[in-house]
């Protein structure tokens, strides 16, 4: 079977998120042939290059989503540049492509502009309607006469935004739009729309694949989708986390936008999501919290399928072990062994690390020998970066150095480490350092920690946020976020019970090497591959000829000739139909946009991409192995 793997930001490249999942799944179904259509996310995660990719990748199509294509935004200061280059020397697009531009363009932006009414269903309603004719309508005039980067960022897109945030029944937030907010909408847009430009959709490409396979939702989904709409090609989509709900921590945060275009923006990934699930054959969460996100959002439960994702247990593999095997006395009598707490993963704002600061401090009234020793590294950007400087500041206050004698050095109980040096060589020497292992977040998904500290046999204490409860499944405490008593009494607890330490940590190991192993995960992918295409056959006309033209002797199989669904041509070899429907005219026929404005969109070629080199392996190398990285991170 040929798969085409989607990604976004992720593998092939040495860094981002999904690769080390995607790298196992490559690996562990040699039997599959996978090509590889990744979207970039910065200059820097392109320079760090690739990871070796398995002799069963047979081609890789990359794009970039950081690049402009087209250097500034078009605005009123602009005013003739899209007539001077629409006289020069490439392709310009005539009226009627011009006038397919605006209609279709603008169907979207209503449907972004204009929430549904209480009650309505997702995916249902006139928005859903005019979002799914606006933005295919948007793809196959991308495929037929070149990209959209120009037209997206032009004066026209500009003048449809403001049009359509202004016109009666617009939200209230978008109202407020000013014409900064529309030239930086516009620009965001284009970013997001930037996959339907892309030269993947030909039969060489896309249409090529027995299945898409995309790894997130969002961008990575998108160039699936069409060739679903293209050539029928069946997708699947799988997500370890909601890229939906990424989007609206992100707005809430650390966007430099004003409220109208987070409005803007929140309603369009929402619509997309929506239809992303509606024409996915099969979605795959990775826990029950993405699941109840993707439900809420408009995907079948009739469709969803929870897939764990699957980590390396062999490294954790000793550590479990001895555990299992010393039990309650692993590290001497209880009155002999001072109480140690490990935190691992990556310092920045929503792991909570001030709240674990404040509950220690509870912790060493009730146990004055306890120490706390946090495993990381700031995550990218200032802000991690600051808040690790605000966290060591805080400690030092709350927890001075302590000297046992008035001739010896004094230490702090709390300690900021990183994975490496002679004492902790590795993350599992890490989750072996302490009794008890703990999680402080407010924001979680998929608690990767966690399942490591699981898989080292280690009893937890966690929050009550993401999926921690559907992980640990009784086998650790759980306590509620931002509570920074509660957390210090349910250590507390466990430090002073050895044999309760045993126990769950056992239970825990039984429970992460039976759900959440790399076996698990390509057992349950292997079987939804070979689900989906005896459930979706794809028929392509480049199959029943040869290179003349001519038919090919029994390409054409015998349940073809009786009636029924088999009998039905693919929908790549369908007319097309009529999408512009009566509610899709009279939303495009109730914005006005001045003929002037309109006339001067410019759409440019598509342009052309090398085909990158990449290494092939004579053979596999099963799982492969985990990248230096922050403490924590890159197992899910």
């Amino acid at each position: 079977m040929r798969i085409g793997l989607l990604t976004d930001g992720g593998y092939p490249y040495a860094t981002g998120e999904s690769r080390l999942w995607c790298d196992r799944l490559v690996r562990g179904l040699p039997q599959h042939e996978f090509d590889l259509f990744a979207l970039s996310r910065s200059a820097r995660q392109e320079a760090q290059g690739w990871v070796r990719l398995p002799y069963q990748v047979s081609r890789v199509r990359t794009a970039p989503l950081w690049t402009p294509e087209d250097g500034t935004l078009r605005g009123s200061g602009e005013r003739g540049l899209v007539a001077r280059l629409v006289t020069g020397g490439e392709q310009a697009y005539g009226r009627r492509d011009r006038k397919r531009f605006t209609e279709h363009f603008t169907a979207l932006a209503t449907a972004v502009s204009t929430p549904d009414r209480a009650g309505t269903e997702a995916g249902e309603g006139p928005g859903a309607e005019l979002f799914t004719a606006g933005l295919y309508g948007l793809a196959e005039l991308a495929r037929e006469r070149g990209g959209l980067h120009l037209a997206l960022r032009s004066e026209t897109a500009v003048r449809i935004l403001e049009a359509t945030t202004r016109a009666h029944g617009a939200g209230r937030t978008v109202r407020s739009a000013t014409v900064p907010d529309h030239l930086a909408c516009a620009a965001e847009l284009e970013r997001a729309l930037r996959p339907l430009s892309l030269d993947w959709y030909d039969q060489e490409s896309l249409g090529a694949v027995d299945l898409c396979h995309a790894a997130s939702g969002g961008a990575a989904a998108l160039p699936g989708l069409l060739a679903k709409r293209f050539f029928g090609v069946p997708l699947l989509v799988t997500e370890h986390g909601v890229p939906l709900r990424a989007h609206y921590l992100a707005a809430a945060s650390g966007t430099p936008y004003g409220a109208p275009v987070r409005a803007l923006l929140a309603a369009f990934h929402g619509r997309l999501a929506t239809e992303i699930y509606r024409q996915a054959a099969l979605v795959t969460p990775g826990n029950t919290h993405v699941r109840r996100w993707q439900q809420r959002c408009g995907a079948d439960p009739a469709k969803q399928r929870t897939v764990y994702p699957g980590m390396a247990a062999e490294r954790f593999g000793p550590v479990g072990e001895d555990a299992e095997r010393l039990g309650p006395a692993a590290g001497g009598a209880e009155e002999d062994r001072p109480g140690t707490l490990v935190w691992v993963g990556r310092i920045e704002p929503a792991k909570d690390l001030i709240a674990l600061l404040h509950a220690f401090t509870e912790i060493r009234r009730a146990r004055p020998d306890a120490r706390l020793r946090i495993f990381g590294a700031p995550a990218e950007g200032d802000e991690a970066t600051t808040y690790l400087a605000h966290c060591t500041a805080l400690a030092a206050q709350l927890f001075p150095d302590e000297a046992a004698g008035a001739h010896t050095e004094g230490s702090s109980p709390v300690t900021f480490e990183e994975i490496g040096g002679p004492e902790i060589p590795d993350l599992a020497e890490a989750y072996a350092a302490g009794e008890v292992i703990v999680l402080s977040s407010t924001v979680e998904g998929f608690p990767v920690s966690l399942v490591e500290a699981m898989f080292c046999g280690r009893a937890t204490v966690s929050t009550d946020v993401g999926a921690v409860v559907e992980v640990i499944g009784g086998t650790g405490l759980v306590v509620p976020p931002r509570n920074p008593k509660a957390l210090a009494e349910a250590c507390v607890a466990l430090l002073r019970d050895p044999e309760r330490r045993s126990r769950l940590g056992a239970a825990a190991r039984s429970r992460a090497l039976e759900l959440f192993t790399v076996e698990q995960n390509l057992a349950a992918f292997r079987g939804i591959y070979l689900e989906l295409m005896s459930h979706t056959p794809v028929r392509r006309e480049a199959d029943t000829l040869d290179a003349h033209g001519d038919p090919l002797p029994f390409a054409t199989p015998p349940e073809a000739r009786l009636p029924g669904r088999w009998t039905r041509p693919g929908a790549h070899l369908r007319p097309p139909e009529d999408r512009e429907r009566p509610a899709v005219r009279a939303a495009v026929a109730a914005v006005p946009v001045g003929p002037a404005r309109s006339a001067g969109a410019r759409l440019p070629d598509r342009p052309g991409e090398p085909e990158p080199e990449h290494t092939r392996e004579p053979e596999p190398e099963g799982v492969c192995a985990v990248a230096a990285g922050p403490a924590g991170d890159g197992d899910a």
